[in-house]
């Protein structure tokens, strides 16, 4: 053995990812030993910031359904050994447009999960990992002249080459300081072991963020990507008087109102401030809006009575409650908003690692 080569090494799991948005869900993956070599995501911007992340992954941008980008998936990907799919889950979310059985079967994007079996079937990798919504494990399929769950339809394709396993998991219980359920399916070819990671103790809001600095509507600091986002005046002022926790409509005199001073109508999940006790509740695409579902920093009561950070959670706040790193660098001239998306429509990256980390290598 020549000096100062270690041939104990394992050779990375050669990967292909689907739906992968700007690939903030791959974070850790060359941790665990896993090399993607082609992913595919349908929106340009997206797709564009993947790429600059990961410069050695060949990005083909394009609709999944259309047979072009397709074949480029199979052509350029070669040998693989596992498959990670994301579908988009705007279909089958109840927070969604879609509150019905039917709405759902009626959504295209629900049926993206058959360009996966399909992958799955030409490639044969040794070891797939997809993951969505609770209710992908419930929403019927057309399938066969009938309707079926999406494990009925794997293991009905599946059930004599890999072992099919599925959860709902709580982002919470795994050392990511979110509340976010995912279900999650792991699949492994007959005689491959895979087990599901175990769960671990809480990580509070005040833990995760509550050493960075406190800012106010619209200002800065020198720490990369903390900086507010400049709220309307009548924002601030119903926040200034929302305690920790609370929503601005309980509040007997600044709360939510018209021009004419009529209250506003809406949910107490808005205009509502996070608990620093707790793990963050599920980061949505709409971060950057106090009016949006419990998007408000906790804030800490001043001697004015006041509270403070009258505005939604910085980038890296974001970024730290999705487990990821502080140390990680976004690309410049990288849009807030299409930051404050992409992490929004994450899979925390540490949740995937601990699935991978299963795998035994």
């Amino acid at each position: 053995m020549k000096e100062g080569i270690d041939t104990s090494k394992k050779v990375p799991l050669r990967g292909i990812s689907l739906f992968s948005s700007a690939g903030i869900g791959e974070i850790f993956l060359s941790e665990v030993g896993v090399d993607i070599v082609v992913a595919n995501e349908l929106m340009p911007e997206r797709a564009e910031l993947y790429s600059k992340i990961y410069n050695k992954t060949n990005m083909i941008t394009g609709d999944i359904n259309n047979d072009t980008t397709f074949k480029k998936i199979v052509d350029s990907s070669g040998k693989i050994d596992i498959i990670i799919a994301t579908p988009p889950c705007q279909g089958m979310s109840v927070a969604g447009k879609n509150r019905t059985q039917q709405d759902m079967i009626s959504d295209k994007r629900n049926y993206l999960v058959f360009r996966i079996i399909e992958l799955i079937k030409i490639k044969k990798p040794r070891y797939i990992l997809i993951e969505n919504v609770p209710n992908f494990l419930e929403i019927k399929l057309p399938y066969n002249g009938t309707a079926k769950k999406l494990i009925d339809i794997l293991n009905d394709i599946f059930d004599t080459e890999y072992d099919i396993q599925t959860k709902i998991l709580n982002t919470a219980e795994y050392g990511i300081p979110q509340k976010r359920i995912r279900a999650v399916v792991i699949m492994s070819k007959k005689g491959l072991k895979w087990d599901w990671p175990e769960k671990e103790q809480t990580i509070s809001i005040e833990s995760a963020i509550g050493h960075l600095p406190s800012l106010e509507s619209g200002q800065s600091s020198n720490i990369p990507w903390h900086f507010s986002r400049k709220h309307s005046d009548n924002h601030v002022i119903w926040m200034k008087h929302t305690p920790t926790g609370h929503s601005a409509f309980e509040n007997d005199v600044f709360f939510p109102h018209k021009k004419d001073g009529q209250r506003v109508k809406g949910y107490i999940t808005t205009y509502r401030r996070m608990k620093w006790g707790e793990p963050a509740p599920t980061i949505t695409m709409r971060n950057d809006a106090i009016s949006s579902q419990m998007n408000v920093h906790p804030g800490r009561k001043l001697d004015n009575g006041e509270y403070s950070d009258a505005r939604v959670l910085t980038p890296l706040e974001l970024m730290v409650l999705s487990s990821i790193p502080e140390s990680f660098k976004i690309p410049d001239g990288t849009p807030e908003i299409l930051i404050r998306k992409c992490i929004g429509e994450c899979v925390p990256p540490l949740l995937i690692k601990k699935i991978l980390k299963g795998i035994p290598r």
